[in-house]
């Protein structure tokens, strides 16, 4: 299905529309109420991004470091090229234990290397523990959004789903709803071979992983099974424990409006000694999959990103198509620039159309990242690699010719107006002919009025 007809069908969903409205309310309240808790945010948000920068330009450095850190602590740390890559890596793993049964909590990495299908086809079972991710896999659905992956669905949509997959008898009781997800998984975590992880920030300095989260399956996935699989992307890295705090300043106020996620679990190393907790095994993976290419580009800010989602939140297209429209595992704007630097223009660059470039995206990232900057850069990458649109680069040519003239300028205005005003009907234009259709399908057009600005200025200072 194309970009265009993927957009159709997701504005044309009257349910995704009740739940992306719902989410968009709600979302820059509570992100506009932690922000104003945040003592000197402004001087909190450079801070995070300075940080981010700093890691960036010596991202060799730092890796380096990290790995060190984390084999001190009996580790083990795998260096994946690319999606195929970290698959083997990760089934090799889990095969070398015959292990039968992964549990998986949220990891956006693992979705971008597409590891469930790796280790399934290889015939290992893998559950997704999280509880929005275990709604999708039973599904067999995939992600909607970075921080809140079934906020496409709506209360009783799980209810159905409960009731078709689980048995539970009909109900949209939120407790019960969720009493039935968590008396499904205990059963996974206490039988699993192998627990699989994602990472949201590495401490170069002393080797620590960082994951944050809501929901206590992340803990029970990385200290009851045996081995712990960690993934996470090269960037996802800090170079102190005090840097770190900064970075969980902003993440959880800017992804869900708390002042901190319900669980920060900072893991150093697997059990040591007498330790009555923790795998017997920690491997992270660190994956690269186009990052180092991204680094040289000129989309290397869109490494900056934590995954907060809180661009997604207050993207006035995003909360019209959701994230499903984007056919990209980072979906809305922030989507629209690392899916192209990670997966390339060929495939991604057409994202970028999709965007108002209103600026609130930008208005609201923990790390000031210039997202609309780089959406106009991918566009004209996009448009240099395709060609573009047939029509559109002689009509651009025709109206730079106008607009270099006043007296074209004036001549073009007053042709516009007068078949502006035959078109319209009450004052409005309810189709423009050929490619200006496009705006007319979905909205009216108004007509031009018949008095020019500039005449009416001089008439009033006559």
């Amino acid at each position: 299905m194309l970009f265009r007809q993927r957009i159709a069908a997701a504005i044309g969903d009257p349910n995704l529309q009740l739940a992306l409205d719902g989410n968009f309310v709600l979302s820059r309240d509570k992100w506009e109420a932690a922000m104003a808790s945040l003592p000197e945010a402004d001087a909190v948000r450079d801070r995070a991004r300075a940080i981010r920068v700093e890691a960036l330009s010596r991202l060799d450095h730092y890796l380096l470091q990290l790995e060190a850190a984390v084999q001190a602590q009996g580790g083990v740390v795998h260096w994946a090229a690319d999606a195929a890559e970290a698959n083997r890596i990760v089934l090799g793993i889990a095969q070398a234990h015959n292990a039968k049964l992964i549990a998986k909590s949220k990891s956006m990495v693992s979705e971008e290397i597409g590891l469930n299908a790796a280790l399934e086809a290889a015939g290992l079972r893998v559950v997704e523990t999280d509880l929005g991710e275990y709604i999708l896999q039973l599904r067999r659905d995939r992600p909607s959004h970075i921080v809140a992956p079934a906020i496409h669905l709506r209360r009783s949509d799980v209810a159905a789903l409960f009731e078709k997959e689980l048995g539970l008898p009909p109900t949209d009781d939120i407790l019960v709803l969720t009493a039935a997800a968590r008396a499904a998984l205990r059963q996974v975590f206490v039988s699993a071979d192998v627990g699989v992880s994602g990472v949201n920030f590495a401490v170069a300095q002393s080797g620590t992983l960082c994951i944050v989260s809501n929901e206590g399956n992340a803990r029970l996935c990385t200290t009851l099974p045996k081995v712990h699989v960690a993934l996470m992307g090269l960037e996802r890295i800090v170079p102190t424990l005090a840097d770190l705090e900064v970075m969980l300043r902003v993440l959880a106020r800017s992804a869900t409006g708390q002042k901190i996620t319900g669980y920060t679990s900072l893991l150093n190393g697997p059990r040591r000694g007498a330790e009555p907790d923790g795998p017997d095994e920690l491997h992270l993976v660190l994956v690269d999959n186009g990052r180092s290419r991204a680094l040289g580009s000129e989309l290397a800010e869109s490494l900056l990103c934590i995954r907060c989602g809180a661009c997604l939140n207050v993207c006035p297209v995003y909360r019209e198509i959701g994230g499903h429209a984007d056919g990209s595992v980072y979906p809305g704007a922030i989507g629209a620039i690392v899916s192209p630097a990670l997966g390339g223009l060929s495939e991604f660059g057409e994202l970028a159309q999709a965007s108002t470039l209103c600026g609130a995206c930008r208005d609201v990232c923990p790390v000031r990242i210039d997202i609309p900057k780089m959406l106009l850069h991918v566009r004209a990458a996009h448009v240099a690699g395709t060609g573009g649109t047939g029509w559109l680069a002689p009509a651009l040519k025709v109206w730079a010719w106008a607009m270099r003239s006043a007296a074209r300028y004036g001549w073009a205005a007053v042709a516009a107006g007068w078949a502006t005003r035959a078109l319209a009907t009450q004052g409005w234009v309810r189709r423009l002919p050929g490619p200006l259709g496009g705006w007319t399908q979905r909205r009216d057009f108004p007509a031009f009025a018949r008095e020019r600005f500039r005449d009416r200025f001089a008439k009033r200072h006559a």
